[in-house]
């Protein structure tokens, strides 16, 4: 199998890489993260000047065509710069949800607009009874002629203090724990009825507690298939699964880097610490675990967009838990190897184990997702 990118594949690397380099020093996002809505505005105009927020989008939408490979070396290189913008919950998991299930109206209204950075979206679908189960919706949409009303709460909806539109998941039919029944909606954010409590997560990003107390809207808002939405919210979170677990990655190779270099620069008894087998051995741990989530993760990606569910949804899970795994694994190792530099604000490798390890609670844990492998038989 060639793994090796194409020329425009390269170009958009090298072109990503640039990007965080020159804009995303680790001061910048302190001070992004300071910025009313928590990131740069600024920086999200250079993505889409970029071609980034169009990016898998096509290109009669005004986009660029690209596909899960794409998304994987942008979503690396944001791990790597531990980027704040919303481009998960807007292009992964919004533009998800409306390259596989909108209509064509939906899409020409909607696609230019993110790619050109003038919209917003957040995916609100976990409720406080729901855990990692995407079936488990208690809120409600009842039929008010031609449109519906919604009742409900969400929770821990990523970036949905800033967000534009929500992408609502809400039981049309059905009892709560039923996979069908369930219906997505497209509402704005600020709609009659729609309130939204924002706060900071540990990782220096956004998110909200999303009330909707008879929130009203018309059949245009209905995203895919009436009662049976599930597996197109399926197919979205295991292609954001994928993009999620390139981000790990770029995270994880940014705490390796740091590391080794401070086993190179601190000395104790007169010699680099990095002179020290022990810690040697340490170092080309965090490498092999760096190296299997890699390995993982563009397993996902080369599987992200299967058009067989069952094969799809086991390799998102089989990489789930490895990128947990080892997540947790290169985090400790630099925590403790770099002492009490390690666990200060100012410093960045914290900032990166905060990151994978909300990645490892996003859409289920490492625990959950090999037991949905085990459910399945296995991954092969």
């Amino acid at each position: 199998m060639d793994f090796d990118l194409t020329d425009e594949q390269r170009l958009l690397k090298e072109s990503v890489d640039r990007l965080v380099a020159d804009r995303y020093a680790f001061e910048d996002r302190r001070r992004y993260a300071q910025e009313p809505e928590g990131f740069s505005r600024s920086v999200w105009r250079q993505y889409a000047e970029l071609g980034l927020l169009g990016l898998p989008f096509a290109e009669e939408h005004g986009g660029f065509g690209g596909g899960a490979v794409e998304t994987m070396i942008v979503m690396e290189a944001f791990g790597r710069a531990l980027a704040l913008e919303p481009y998960l919950a807007t292009v992964i998991l919004g533009g998800g949800f409306l390259r596989h299930g909108a209509s064509d109206a939906q899409r020409a209204e909607l696609i230019p607009r993110i790619a050109a950075g003038e919209l917003t979206l957040a995916f609100a679908h976990t409720e406080r009874q729901s855990r990692h189960d995407l079936f488990d919706v208690a809120t409600t949409a009842k039929r008010d002629g031609s449109g519906y009303v919604l009742e409900g709460e969400k929770g821990v909806v990523v970036h949905g203090d800033q967000a534009d539109k929500l992408v609502v998941t809400a039981r049309t039919a059905g009892g709560r724990r039923d996979r069908r029944g369930i219906t997505l909606f497209l509402v704005d954010a600020d709609a009659p009825g729609l309130s939204r409590r924002g706060y900071p997560t540990q990782d220096g990003q956004r998110a909200a507690e999303v009330s909707l107390a008879n929130v009203r809207v018309g059949p245009e808002a209905v995203i895919g298939p009436p009662d049976d939405a599930l597996p197109l919210v399926e197919r979205v979170v295991d292609e954001a699964i994928a993009a999620l677990c390139a981000e790990a990655v770029g995270g994880m190779g940014e705490m390796h880097r740091l590391t080794i270099d401070y086993l190179k620069t601190r000395k104790q008894f007169g010699v680099p610490i990095g002179s020290f087998q022990a810690l040697q051995h340490r170092g080309a741990d965090m490498f092999v675990a760096l190296e299997q989530a890699r390995s993982m993760a563009m397993f996902a990606t080369m599987m992200a967009q299967d058009e067989n569910a069952a094969e799809r949804r086991k390799a998102a899970s089989a990489a789930k838990v490895q990128i947990g795994r080892s997540g947790r694994f290169i985090g400790q190792q630099a925590i403790q190897l770099h002492g009490g530099v390690g666990m200060t604000m100012e410093f960045s490798v914290g900032h990166y184990f905060k990151r994978v390890t909300m990645i490892d609670t996003l859409f289920g844990d490492a625990d959950h997702h090999l037991a949905l492998v085990a459910e399945a038989g296995g991954l092969v």
